[in-house]
């Protein structure tokens, strides 16, 4: 996992992956917290960098790739700026063609859980925009992932 707030450690030992990302004055909207399509791109992120952590720091576009099949977010605590939020992520599943990742954001100003949601991923090629089996590597990547989450 990546370097995270102490207080947080808690709350973030049951995913693999973390990143900090600050809350931008532009995030929020006229209702003076971040609008609610930010906390989408919190997960985009993060959900990024955990598929480039299992492919050791690249995602490659000449096998198939995961694309979004559904998504949901459960906000729990509005944020508002200044902040820096932490984004966690793990998979839930992952076989044949498709993964389910969870992802949970923390306020590092608030120390608890503001939102949290998971996403369907689906692999397709590329070049034909057929879904494909998730490429071995990454399916062995997750499924240890998986077990070490038990």
């Amino acid at each position: 996992m990546d370097p995270a707030p102490t207080s947080l450690a808690p709350q973030l030992a049951a995913f693999p992956n973390a990143i900090e990302l600050p809350v931008q004055w532009g995030d929020m909207d006229a209702f003076r917290h971040v609008n609610n399509v930010v906390y989408f791109r919190w997960f985009e992120s993060g959900r990024v960098a955990h598929l480039q952590k299992l492919r050791g720091g690249r995602l490659r576009l000449d096998e198939p790739g995961p694309v979004l099949g559904r998504i949901d977010c459960r906000y729990r605590f509005p944020v508002t700026h200044p902040d820096t939020v932490v984004v966690a992520t793990r998979f839930l599943s992952a076989s044949g063609d498709r993964a389910t990742l969870h992802h949970a954001v923390y306020s590092q100003r608030h120390q608890r859980l503001v939102a949290e949601g998971d996403a369907l991923l689906v692999w397709v090629d590329l070049t034909t925009g057929q879904k494909a089996p998730i490429p071995p590597e990454m399916l062995a990547a997750m499924q240890r992932e998986l077990t070490a989450a038990g």
